[in-house]
């Protein structure tokens, strides 16, 4: 059992090589939101486990700036919301 989930979770991180920034960002919203719904975070949980995936690809994409692009994402997108 434990082999399958390591597969599906490399087989998620390739996936994620092949997003454009958007729709990685994108990704990573709609597990922030579903992810504020857990219980624990822990490494079992499915959702927690792709949030640390998603993350370790945004920080791979923009080395050095942590979360920034994604966050800065946020606020356009908000902005153009309210706008």
């Amino acid at each position: 059992m434990k082999n399958s989930a390591v597969v599906s979770e490399r087989k998620f991180a390739a996936a994620l090589q092949g997003m454009s920034d958007d729709e990685l960002f994108e990704l990573m919203a709609e597990l922030e939101i579903r992810g504020s719904t857990l219980a624990s975070c822990s490494p079992a949980n499915e959702d927690f486990v792709k949030i640390v995936l998603v993350e370790s690809a945004i920080e791979r994409r923009f080395p050095g700036q942590m979360l920034k692009p994604y966050k800065a994402w946020q606020l356009r997108l908000m902005h153009r919301d309210c706008a």
